[in-house]
């Protein structure tokens, strides 16, 4: 197993190696505007996965992916002689919806607004479901007077229960 931080290093190299490639030799007509994104390989560093972005509509994307297909070979070739490793990692290439994904979180965080601004809006008209004084209070005299006897006669309302120290 390879350490990771040499695993990080290859996969950095390989997405640096790639993106020059295909700014620099790449011809394909079909090639859009197109952006490495990032790059991974795997732990034996026979398998890398390179994710790109594509400035256009399906079509664009489309035809980028095929041109990265056809240049998949000289990529490998490119990329195996450059990192000097005993076996070429094999390329696999992912378009990263970006886009897509960051129009979602926009939503979510646009539908989360208008939910906060619903809650402002109910809670500025809301009253507490309680009284003002949410104690008990004593209502009347002759209740207080009730407990103060059984008080002075000895006796506590918990009954004849032992208090802090005297546990036998």
């Amino acid at each position: 197993m390879s350490d990771p931080a040499k695993v990080r290093r290859h996969a950095e190299r390989i997405r640096e190696l790639v993106a020059s490639v295909v700014r620099s030799q790449i011809k394909d007509p079909r090639l859009g505007m197109i952006t490495i994104t990032d790059a991974r390989i795997t732990a034996d560093l026979r398998d890398a996965t390179v994710f790109y972005t594509v400035l256009g509509d399906a079509a664009a994307q489309a035809s980028t992916a095929a041109a990265l297909e056809s240049a998949k070979g000289m990529l490998r070739s490119t990329v195996g002689k450059a990192l000097g490793l005993r076996h070429s990692p094999t390329l696999t290439f992912v378009l990263d919806d970006v886009q897509n994904q960051v129009k979602h979180i926009d939503d979510l965080l646009t539908a989360a607004r208008s939910a906060d601004a619903e809650v402002q809006r109910l809670a500025a008209n809301a009253a507490y479901a309680g009284d003002a004084q949410p104690y008990r209070v004593e209502e009347d005299d002759a209740d207080a007077e009730g407990d103060d006897d059984a008080d002075a006669e000895g006796g506590s309302p918990a009954g004849d229960a032992p208090r802090g120290g005297d546990r036998r």
